[in-house]
């Protein structure tokens, strides 16, 4: 009830196009790699997968709110310490995964606000290497106008893109963290490539080319 709910509030301040999250296997493990908006990605990205089993990691001062932490513990997201090395957290989403769940991780680490990206963090690609589970990048763009516009009683056009699946390369020395921020900076700019110019930030001039430590996964 609580999600059809909250799906119902989304598609009435926005108009969702979520077409594109037919690309999503509906079995498997998967990380879904996503930029970061604002408050809205979280519950139009869940709401509109179910019924596929997804949980996603969370900054753990999102708990300081209680029904912000009510909410998410619902969802049953896993709480992270930003800027350390969370191993509990990790040692839950590796879990997550051998359950064949979707897991959804932010390599920004952070809201943009703007819908620009921003540089993404090497300790996704820590996770990434670990359970050697497929990534699938997926971008949003609009939301970052809803809170114009919702003043000025408009609906916002939510987008969603789904990009290609994509696993690790063999031999990589994970311990390097020159390796570690390549990998994240490869899936950012997988990310980039589904957005329009304008969203593209920091990986405005980046290009999945000649990716070198990522492959296509058939």
């Amino acid at each position: 009830m609580l999600n059809f709910a909250i799906r119902g509030v989304s598609r009435t301040i926005c108009r969702v196009d979520d077409f594109e999250l037919s690309k999503v296997p509906m079995e498997g493990p998967l990380i879904l790699a996503v930029n970061h908006v604002n408050f809205l990605d979280a519950p139009i990205l869940y709401t509109h997968m179910l019924p596929r089993p997804i949980t996603g990691l969370v900054k753990k001062e999102t708990w300081d709110n209680p029904l912000l932490g009510a909410l998410f513990s619902t969802w049953k997201a896993i709480p992270i310490r930003r800027g350390e090395a969370d191993l509990g957290a990790i040692q839950r989403a590796r879990e997550a995964l051998r359950q064949k769940q979707i897991l959804v991780v932010a390599p920004e680490g952070t809201r943009s606000k703007t819908g620009k990206l921003q540089h993404g963090k090497p300790g996704f690609a820590l996770l990434a290497a670990l359970t050697r589970t497929p990534i699938l990048p997926l971008a949003f763009y609009g939301g970052e106008l809803v809170w114009d516009n919702m003043h000025r009683f408009i609906r916002t056009d939510f987008h969603i893109r789904v990009g290609e699946l994509y696993r690790l390369t063999d031999g990589l020395d994970i311990k390097d963290k020159k390796v570690r921020q390549k990998i994240t900076d490869e899936v950012m700019c997988l990310i980039a490539d589904l957005l329009p110019a304008k969203y593209r930030g920091v990986y405005s001039k980046g290009n999945t080319e000649n990716l070198s430590t990522l492959m296509k996964a058939k």
